[in-house]
């Protein structure tokens, strides 16, 4: 009776392996992210194969309320969906849980940026090539995280001083968006 169970449980994880290694393959093969529903978003997906090369916008304030937006980078060729704050028309990209072990699994992303830079953001059919440039202090940082806490969170309007430390202690990296 226990070798039984104990195959039977041995054949449904190999096949919950075998599920999720033909998702992953399809995922990375898709055009950008790949969407199940509206509010749950695997955040991967295959490079951009629609969309049309736009010249950068001077200012990002026509996506200040925008939820998500997708940026693919460029080694590897992966997409992705993200939060999108914006302050005083400058487009911030921000990744959590970097000092975790499930944030190194899951958020591989920004440490590519750290050899190659470039991003491809693609809005309502656009692409706009641009780059990362990483902060790690400064004022912005509390401006932009308390932004995140009142846009996707409901926090209050205004600046949290102590809202950047997520940032300047590597939990959070934040980067901001610049032409290429």
């Amino acid at each position: 009776m226990m070798k039984r169970i104990a195959k039977w449980f041995g054949i449904v994880i190999v096949g919950i392996f075998v599920l999720i290694g033909v998702s992953y393959g399809a995922m990375r093969m898709s055009d950008g992210p790949v969407e199940f529903w509206p509010w749950f978003t695997i955040s991967i997906g295959g490079p951009f194969r629609s969309g049309e090369l736009t010249a950068s916008p001077s200012n990002w304030d026509f996506i200040k309320e925008r939820e998500e937006i997708e940026i693919q980078t460029l080694n590897p060729t992966t997409s992705r969906t993200v939060w999108v704050p914006v302050i005083d028309g400058k487009l911030y990209i921000v990744s959590g849980y970097m000092n975790s072990g499930i944030g190194r699994l899951w958020k591989q992303w920004p440490t590519y940026m750290e050899e190659d830079n470039r991003i491809l953001i693609r809005i309502d059919g656009n692409i706009y090539e641009q780059r990362l440039n990483r902060i790690t202090e400064g004022p912005i940082t509390a401006e932009v995280m308390s932004e995140i806490g009142r846009k996707y969170f409901g926090g209050p309007a205004g600046v949290n001083p102590q809202a950047g430390i997520g940032v300047t202690s590597g939990s959070v990296w934040l980067f901001e968006v610049v032409d290429s």
